[in-house]
């Protein structure tokens, strides 16, 4: 190893490291209600804390805290975990937490013993995110539910309620649960 380098390594070494914990619940509890309740009952007992959230969430510091029916609203709280090499938040954070958003809405629609998952997803990313930037506010919105397809938009604002990116997609819904084969 040529000495440039292992200074490069030394420095490194040298400097605070970092780390980021990540903990959630077991989904049991959250899997065995979901084919029972309606979607927007179901996602505000997770709000509540009568069923555990995803583990997803944990990942990347997002909590949903609102819910009516076509309406969500998460809110995500980036850190330098979630940087790029170019020292921004990475758009995946971002792409994840608007998908979700996304999906909740759409969930938020739909009668007990159906889901969903997304068929496409446009991302626009409209400014840089940076850990200052504050937690982000996403909301995403049903502009058309369906019984087999639900198409909903979303953005995400960051502490200033600067736009900071925006999505839309559609949602395919299908039967869940026991008895969906």
């Amino acid at each position: 190893m040529s000495a440039a380098p292992r200074q490069n390594q030394e420095n490194r070494e040298n400097q605070q490291t970092r780390e980021t914990v990540v903990r959630w619940e077991d989904t049991a509890e959250a899997m065995a209600a979901l084919p029972e309740l309606a979607g927007l009952e179901f996602l505000r007992r997770m709000i509540s804390g009568d069923l555990p959230g995803p583990p997803i969430s944990g990942h990347v510091r997002m909590d949903l805290v609102a819910a009516e029916e076509g309406r969500v609203v998460f809110r995500c709280e980036p850190d330098e975990s979630h940087y790029n090499p170019i020292g921004a938040v990475h758009g995946g954070l971002m792409c994840t937490v608007l998908d979700s958003a996304l999906g909740c809405a759409a969930h938020s629609t739909l009668p007990a013993g159906m889901g969903y998952t997304s068929i496409d997803l446009t991302v626009n990313y409209l400014r840089p995110v940076r850990a200052d930037s504050g937690p982000l506010t996403c909301t995403g919105t049903v502009i058309k539910p369906g019984r087999r397809v639900v198409f909903a938009e979303a953005e995400m604002v960051d502490a200033a309620g600067r736009a900071v990116a925006t999505a839309t997609g559609s949602l395919l819904v299908f039967p869940i649960g026991p008895d969906a084969a």
